[in-house]
């Protein structure tokens, strides 16, 4: 067995002395060898081979340092696309779990000599979303990809389209009010088909009474009695209309909003209730060891329409909590809120009082087609407090 054979004791120290990770500046990049000390590192550069690498690297330094800024670039954001797709997360996170690969790019071959330098690069090329906190540098991966677009812009069609429809429906029913509006009449007068024109008093003890009624039907009528007063059976009765129920105009426009609300309830009451911009109460108690139990947060995305990303106001951490976890939050009388579910799903409104006893509140919307219109009884659930 050879001096240096791969299954020599020495070798075999050799390979476990190397596993794993070791320090960044014993590191050469264009040889691709890793040195254990700096000792190891020094008797490297001498060597003949690196050397001459070092005379390849010297004939352009400008195309050789660009490659490796790209691979850097490319293997980099392809690990963040990867696990933190749908998460802020800090930098030196997403660095320490990329360099966990010994055969990475590193950062000391590149053009960019810190991780802060390369952080603020990636957010000046739109790459992802950063942020500068106490406790660090923040990213937010920003999903370009062609399918996630298409499926967005699709998103986007659908709730354009459900808004007109809604628009489109409103419209039709407001004319169906005035038209019916216009068709009922101001006052009904009660109509007598049978009056008494005449009566007159002969020279004797006999009535001689003339009625007209209706006769187009061509039926005979009873005979009168010209030689005698004429009995009660044989008055006709006149027939009124005063007793009989009018149709009111405020009757007909109440039904016809009964049935505009059910409709609108019926279309927009969903299972689930999750939307940006909203502040939500943390319930998961699976949670509670991290301190995140009761906690409030404001909901930056919402994935898959039942999970929601949820920025803490306390700590500014992000979690991914599904919407069993979470609770609405009522603000204080005057507050800004935003009708989560039912008929008028999606709009802004003022919460004007609570009904405790009920669980339910009155909200006046502010914007859109309903604005002004008062809600009196909206549960605790279907409303939610908006972020300013």
């Amino acid at each position: 067995m050879g001096k240096n054979d791969f299954l020599t004791p020495k070798a075999i120290a050799n390979r476990i002395k190397a596993k794993g990770l070791q320090k960044l500046r014993w590191y050469c990049q264009m040889c691709q060898k890793q040195c254990r000390d700096e000792n190891g590192f020094k008797c490297h550069c001498m060597s003949e081979s690196h050397q001459r690498q070092m005379q390849v690297f010297g004939q352009n330094p400008n195309r050789i340092v660009d490659g490796y800024s790209e691979e850097f670039e490319r293997a980099f954001m392809e690990h963040m696309r990867r696990s933190h797709r749908f998460s802020r997360v800090a930098a030196t996170v997403v660095y320490n779990e990329y360099i966990a690969d010994r055969h990475h790019i590193h950062m000391n071959s590149t053009q960019w000599a810190t991780l802060t330098e390369f952080v603020k690069y990636l957010g000046r090329t739109g790459q992802c979303k950063v942020e500068e906190t106490p406790k660090g540098w923040f990213m937010t991966y920003i999903d370009r990809d062609s399918e996630t677009l298409f499926k967005e812009r699709l998103k986007n069609k659908r709730l354009r389209s459900d808004a007109a429809e809604e628009e489109k429906q409103e419209r039709e029913i407001m004319k169906q009010i005035e038209r019916a509006e216009q068709f009922i009449p101001k006052s009904q007068e009660p109509n007598e088909t049978l009056k008494l024109q005449r009566e007159e008093k002969p020279s004797g003890d006999g009535k001689v009474a003339f009625s007209l009624g209706s006769g187009g039907n061509g039926e005979s009528s009873k005979p009168n009695n010209v030689l005698g007063p004429l009995s009660e059976e044989d008055v006709p009765e006149k027939k009124s209309t005063k007793n009989r129920p009018e149709p009111s105009k405020g009757s007909v426009l109440a039904d016809l909003m009964k049935e505009q609300e059910k409709a609108k309830e019926k279309l927009n009451r969903k299972d689930y209730w999750l939307c940006e911009g909203i502040i939500v109460k943390v319930m998961s108690k699976a949670l509670a060891e991290k301190g995140y139990y009761k906690q409030k947060g404001v909901v930056i995305k919402v994935v898959d329409k039942y999970v929601g990303e949820i920025k803490m106001l306390d700590s500014g951490h992000v979690l991914r909590v599904d919407q069993e976890e979470l609770e609405t939050v009522i603000p204080q009388i005057g507050g800004l809120v935003r009708i989560v579910n039912g008929a008028y799903r999606g709009s802004n409104a003022r919460l004007v009082s609570i009904d405790k006893e009920n669980y339910c509140a009155k909200v006046q919307i502010e914007k859109g087609i309903y604005e002004g219109r008062v809600l009196r009884a909206v549960a605790y659930e279907d409303f939610c407090k908006v972020m300013q």
